[in-house]
């Protein structure tokens, strides 16, 4: 199964979900899915923010060698599921092909309609971590139900 997650610049939050998903499935032992990240209006080769990157340090995912890269219509093709970081990504990954397979990562997760991730770019570290310690809830709820 190959899941995508994308952000806006994908500089933050999609990263940090990426490395943090690939750290609960191998935690799990779930050794079928392939993870991968994009953003809707990112510069393509940008690396991850430093705050990103010392969240991800803090967490144990490394995420140095990570490079944004643009959503096109073939990354969404060759995702199975699409999760975005919020309602205001849905149309345009829709857009570009991912109806019937994109989803708000917490409404997936929950189950019920939420606000989305909040972005932490331009915030300080502690933002960072909030914006981290939701993800890692929303992506443990997300192997439950992937699980089930």
């Amino acid at each position: 199964m190959n899941l995508l997650f994308v952000c806006s610049g994908n500089t933050c939050r999609s990263p940090m979900a990426e490395a943090l998903a690939r750290k609960i499935a191998e935690r799990r032992g779930i050794a079928d899915v392939s993870v991968s990240s994009a953003g809707t209006n990112a510069w393509d080769n940008i690396p991850a923010t430093d705050e990103a990157l010392l969240v991800g340090m803090e967490r144990g995912v490394d995420l140095t060698s990570h490079r944004a890269r643009k959503l096109t219509p073939a990354i969404v093709s060759e995702a199975d599921l699409i999760f975005v970081m919020t309602p205001g990504h849905l149309e345009q990954v829709k857009q570009l092909g991912g109806r019937g397979k994109v989803h708000v990562i917490d409404e997936y997760a929950s189950g019920s309609a939420n606000q989305g991730i909040t972005d932490p770019y331009g915030g300080d570290l502690d933002a960072y971590r909030q914006t981290a310690d939701v993800l890692e809830r929303e992506l443990e709820k997300l192997f439950d139900r992937l699980g089930s």
